[in-house]
């Protein structure tokens, strides 16, 4: 019993700090992230090669958007993340990286002019859309796929306010708006209208004049 006991006056003080823990990084990211007053979200893949199309338009969309006066904010890790965070320096605006500890750990890119660490999944998706007036969503994998899903679930179960979410590429999103519509819609999981909660576009210039246009109205 003496064991038990311990055990479990071991365990609620793990569960102790880990709140603590949980607690700071939300302060962390509320103190550093408080004059933001328009920000895109930028995701994608991590392993995409600086030589590619997604890669460079990802530069190109954050770059223009920077220069529209928002503030780009990204996984802080490579590929996708880092040629948006590329772009927002390149027009000297504000690039903010939210970097996650990963078993493989991943190393924060250098062009992100602030930085944040995050032990936590949960806390980190906290500030992509605390201070998101969009959503752009290049190519990618799991984790790319975790944000678009949860994204289009908070607006579809009104917990947050509808803002513009944008898929770059039909070639690699077309199948997924099919799933999505004819299978999904047509079975009666989602609603008439869920469907568009996103758009899939394939220009930089039309993501941003999107964006502007979107919070504008």
């Amino acid at each position: 019993m003496e064991i038990m006991d311990r055990y479990v006056l071991e365990n609620i003080a793990d569960d102790t700090w880990r709140m603590f823990r949980i607690i700071s990084e939300f302060v962390d990211g509320f103190e550093a992230l408080q004059t933001i007053e328009k920000g895109v979200s930028f995701f994608g893949s991590a392993r995409e090669k600086q030589d590619s199309i997604y890669y460079k338009d990802a530069v190109k969309t954050a770059y223009l958007l920077a220069k529209k006066g928002y503030a780009v904010i990204t996984g802080g890790g490579g590929g996708i993340m880092e040629a948006a965070n590329k772009g927002a320096t390149k027009a000297k605006g504000i690039s903010i990286g939210l970097n996650i500890e990963l078993p493989h750990e991943q190393k924060p890119n250098k062009y992100a002019n602030i930085k944040l660490g995050f032990r936590y999944f949960f806390a980190r998706k906290v500030m992509f859309v605390k201070y998101a007036s969009a959503f752009v969503v290049f190519p990618g994998g799991y984790g790319t796929l975790d944000e678009l899903f949860e994204s289009l679930t908070l607006i579809q179960t009104h917990k947050i306010k509808p803002f513009p979410i944008i898929l770059y590429g039909k070639k690699y999103w077309d199948e997924l708006y099919r799933f999505i519509k004819n299978h999904a819609l047509k079975n009666k999981f989602i609603s008439p209208g869920d469907e568009k909660i996103f758009k899939i576009l394939d220009r930089p210039e039309e993501i941003v004049n999107t964006i502007i246009g979107d919070n504008n109205e």
